[in-house]
């Protein structure tokens, strides 16, 4: 429902943001990586979100990067694995750390993070084995705005993000996205 936010910073008191997106106020669950990254008050950023809807709320999560958001998306899916919880696996676990962990079947770093035992644990190595694997264990530095909407853009037409990825390494750093989406494709051919 809600996908984005762009707005200026109004309040932080960790994990929540307040944002003014021109006069309403939006409270935004961010993970701590994404916190500290923030701008100060009174300055302007931007958050992907997610929307929760529950019987007794209503809640946002915001992140700063798309992988980000799709790591939470992913933890969220896991049987006994709330948005609360995802949030403190993000914030205590970088996601190239999660990946790690998860293709190293590493169950002792996934216990360190506060609200994960044992039990929980196990299940978030087994459901995740395979879905979070190194791809995600080597972070896609995207510089700008425009590579990170080519990036989507081949992942959308079906390309693997390890191949996305790779051509995006290929194009110019300050091409157009329709230009640059054209040349990935000639190079994907």
């Amino acid at each position: 429902m809600i996908g984005k936010l762009t707005g200026v910073i109004a309040e932080k008191s960790p994990p929540q943001v307040l944002i003014d997106v021109q006069g309403v106020g939006y409270e935004v669950d961010v993970p701590m990586s994404t916190f500290y990254n923030l701008p100060g008050l009174g300055e302007r950023t931007s958050l992907l979100t997610h929307f929760v809807v529950r019987e007794d709320a209503q809640i946002l999560f915001g992140f700063g990067s798309t992988e980000e958001r799709a790591t939470f998306r992913q933890l969220i899916k896991i049987s006994g694995v709330g948005p609360k919880m995802a949030l403190a696996l993000l914030s205590g676990l970088s996601i190239a750390e999660l990946a790690q962990a998860v293709s190293k079947q590493e169950l002792g770093r996934l216990t360190k993070v506060p609200g994960i035992g044992k039990k929980t644990a196990e299940r978030l190595l087994l459901e995740l084995k395979g879905k979070l694997g190194p791809d995600l264990a080597l972070p896609v530095s995207v510089a700008n705005d425009s590579q990170s909407d080519i990036l989507q853009a081949l992942i959308a037409l079906g390309y693997s993000d390890k191949d996305a990825a790779a051509v995006l390494k290929k194009l110019p750093a300050d091409i157009g996205v329709s230009d640059g989406i054209k040349q990935a494709l000639k190079f994907l051919s």
